[in-house]
């Protein structure tokens, strides 16, 4: 049922073409790992995509509800929980200097988090704004190499700076 009501709520945009923003705020835990857990979206469209409903259901209950989801359904769907869990924990490869941030605080300003970023090594090029609240930063940065974009990843992506959020970096 709740694949059903997405499904629905989802269907009327008609045919705006331009990619989705991701929203301020997500309605739960499940449409957050959507927009930032990018190896379980890929998962979770593999199982849309086969039309597997009872799945689907199954890995957003466990998103939502991860100890409910697990005593009721792991006898049943043993393998697809233990992938669900596999997708929620891994970290995408780093494949490009580029890396899309968001989180750090807006008091730092783009002087200091270039620099915090720099002590890393070199960067290319980096573009920063103040998120919709105004209270982080939000923006991409190119480092020098892949190594750099990885070190910078592997320091801060799920750190909390105190702002309520974790740090988020991705590579793209």
């Amino acid at each position: 049922m709740l694949v059903e009501l997405r499904t629905v709520m989802n269907a009327g945009g008609g045919g705006d073409s331009s990619p989705e923003k991701q929203p301020a705020s997500f309605g739960s835990t499940f449409e957050e790992y959507l927009w930032t857990k990018p190896i379980f979206k890929e998962l979770y469209d593999n199982l849309k995509a086969g039309g597997d409903h009872n799945a689907m259901n199954v890995a957003a209950e466990y998103c939502n509800e991860p100890e409910d989801a697990k005593s009721r359904y792991y006898s049943a769907y043993t393998q697809l929980i233990d992938d669900v869990e596999a997708a929620l924990n891994a970290k995408p490869e780093v494949t490009s200097p580029r890396v899309q941030f968001s989180g750090f605080p807006a008091n730092m300003g783009a002087e200091g988090l270039q620099m915090t970023l720099a002590a890393l090594g070199d960067i290319v090029d980096i573009t920063t704004n103040e998120s919709e609240d105004g209270i982080t930063l939000v923006g991409e940065v190119e480092f020098g190499s892949v190594d750099i974009a990885k070190a910078a990843i592997d320091q801060y992506d799920g750190m909390d700076m105190g702002m309520g959020d974790a740090l988020r970096m991705v590579s793209i």
